[in-house]
């Protein structure tokens, strides 16, 4: 070279930062060291790499893929079929490693979908803001309440409305519980406090002798003595927010709205 001197050598790594649901998270680099960048440390992680890209594409339409590595320090086998990393917050981006400077570009944020498991890596799609438009962005009148219970639209506290249980049984379709569990539950969230099921969240469909049906079954094993947490639910009838929670000035319905068979009624009916 002519000025006598070298270039500083320089690479670009991949860098992942996943935020699950329930509050943990990880944050991984394809580079073969440690980097830290805006007060995270992401932590090398090879395997982990973006599959193909596709921006400007129609609106919903998935950004991408992830792929990668099961390692027993992040990204468990365990967890994946959990399903305690779905519909977790994803950002991609990529950095320039040994120039000092720490410039990303940005390249990816969004959500990941469905994950798929294979041998001892997975795939996961990577949903962009764009998928949130295929649900109507205006609220649609409904004789029952749109909000959910404790939101900022219901404003119910729900300090007080929900309680712990112990797991008597399971047998794959209804979870036995000690103390029997109240009518109150239906609808409402169970979380897993214990167990291999830990931080994962079932809704309760229905309360049958105690024993509780839930929509999402369980993916792992379900021993005897786990522990488990119910808050209340709320059917979303008016009758319900006035005589059990007193909050008829929250109610985000139209109980008294005239439904489409208006128009087949007899004159009388």
């Amino acid at each position: 070279m002519a000025d006598g001197k070298r270039n500083a050598v320089s690479t670009f790594a991949f860098c992942w930062q996943v935020e699950r649901r329930d509050g943990a998270g990880v944050a991984l680099t394809s580079s073969d060291a440690p980097l830290r960048i805006g007060g995270h440390v992401f932590d090398p992680a090879p395997g982990l790499v973006p599959g193909q890209l596709r921006q400007g594409g129609p609106p919903g339409e998935e950004l991408g893929e992830a792929q990668g590595a099961i390692t027993a320090q992040s990204i468990t086998e365990d967890d994946l079929l959990a399903g305690r990393w779905d519909g977790a917050r994803a950002r991609l981006f990529t950095v320039e490693v040994g120039t000092g400077t720490g410039e990303s570009i940005p390249l990816a944020d969004g959500e990941l979908g469905e994950i798929a498991l294979e041998g001892q890596s997975f795939a996961a799609d990577l949903l962009g803001a764009g998928s949130k438009l295929r649900s109507s962005p205006f609220p649609r009148t409904s004789p029952e309440c749109r909000a959910q219970l404790g939101d900022k639209a219901c404003r119910v506290d729900l300090a007080g409305r929900s309680s712990r249980f112990r797991v008597v049984d399971f047998d794959g379709a209804k979870l036995t519980l000690s103390p029997p569990c109240e009518e109150r539950f239906v609808a409402g969230s169970l979380r897993w406090l214990t167990g291999q099921n830990c931080g994962t969240k079932s809704l309760v469909l229905a309360v049958e002798d105690g024993a509780v049906r839930l929509r999402e079954l369980p993916r792992a094993t379900v021993m005897p003595g786990e522990i488990v947490t119910i808050v209340e639910g709320c059917d979303k009838r008016f009758e319900t927010c006035v005589s059990r929670f007193s909050n008829a000035v929250n109610f985000r319905g139209e109980p008294f709205l005239p439904g489409n068979d208006l128009l087949t009624r007899y004159p009388g009916a």
